[in-house]
């Protein structure tokens, strides 16, 4: 399928509830893995698309366990090195059957926070065509800050194609000035950018998909993808914008994850060719598939179930 899609960021180990009550209290947890990155990167590759992975992990069972599942999952793992001196990061996620669930990070000095510029420079980009980021990375460490921009900056200048999620974790940021100022800079080298309205409210003053779209058009971007919700997304390029409705969920389980999936969709479809409406619509879909499913990755469809989903299913207009 042409050109594989590179990605750097932070896979986590996870422990997801299997009892709904505060995390402290939880007596029981199944394991998984975890991360923005992670999750689009799993959601590519079930789709048929190749992707490889960079990051850094401790040498500890969390992160040979990610390693596993990487392979299990069919994402490349060749730019992943380990660390003795730092460990892997991991999570905790609660169980609820409304809302957002609980979460808790340990993830602070993780093995990830020490990838530097040294570190982004030595990827080989030749067999990469597109690059996928959030904001995540950058806001783990200074180092990581600096890599985060190098990498885009060198991909840029190769030529790749450069997706941009600022994925907004405010509480890993000294302060919103900065993280606001660093991740603006950081979609600047960005041709698509796919901010959701509330990180739109935080990052650009404004929570209106097109005064949005404006901002980061105006600063570059090729595209610029707006999730909007329950009203699904509304997309725009320099010859204009379209609102495209999401698909009902039967039943919502589990909101984590949804926007991971949205990316994969909308990546996958522009590696194919695919015009902009069908890139968001494919977004729209596997975003509600992942919603009726539990966990961060694990409804993340193939591409049969994927293309059996949007046949049966239409889009539904929200006022």
């Amino acid at each position: 399928m042409g050109k594989k899609l590179l990605l750097v960021g932070e896979p986590m180990g996870l422990f997801i509830a299997q009892e709904e009550a505060s995390l402290e209290d939880v007596a029981h947890y199944s394991a998984a893995v975890a991360g923005a990155e992670f999750n689009v990167a799993v959601g590519l590759s079930r789709l048929g698309h190749s992707v490889g992975y960079m990051t850094k992990l401790g040498n500890d069972p969390f992160g040979h366990r990610i390693v596993k599942t990487m392979k299990q999952n069919g994402i490349g793992t060749s730019l992943i090195t380990y660390s003795d001196d730092r460990s892997t990061g991991f999570m905790l996620k609660g169980k609820t059957s409304h809302g957002d669930p609980e979460t808790f990070y340990f993830r602070k000095n993780s093995a990830v926070s020490t990838i530097s510029v040294e570190d982004v420079e030595k990827v080989d980009l030749s067999e990469y065509g597109y690059l996928h980021m959030t904001g995540i990375l950058p806001s783990l460490s200074k180092t990581t800050q600096e890599a985060a921009h190098h990498l885009m900056k060198r991909a840029k200048e190769a030529g790749l194609t450069i997706f941009f999620d600022p994925n907004l974790r405010p509480s890993l940021w000294p302060d919103t000035s900065t993280m606001v100022r660093e991740l603006n800079r950081l979609a600047e080298l960005a041709d698509y950018v796919l901010p959701g309205c509330k990180e739109g409210k935080i990052l650009c003053g404004t929570d209106d998909p097109k005064a949005i779209t404006e901002f980061y058009l105006a600063r570059g971007a090729k595209a610029v993808i707006v999730k909007t919700g329950p009203k699904g997304a509304y997309a725009a390029t320099k010859e204009g914008g379209f609102q495209s409705p999401a698909y009902p969920a039967e039943k919502i389980v589990d909101t984590v994850g949804a926007g991971d999936g949205f990316a994969a969709g909308v990546i996958s479809a522009v590696m194919e060719n695919l015009p902009l409406e069908e890139a968001v619509r494919r977004g729209n879909a596997i975003g509600t598939i992942q919603v009726m499913s539990v966990g961060d990755n694990e409804g993340l469809p193939t591409r049969e179930k994927l293309e059996r989903f949007m046949r049966e299913n239409k889009q539904e207009s929200v006022d």
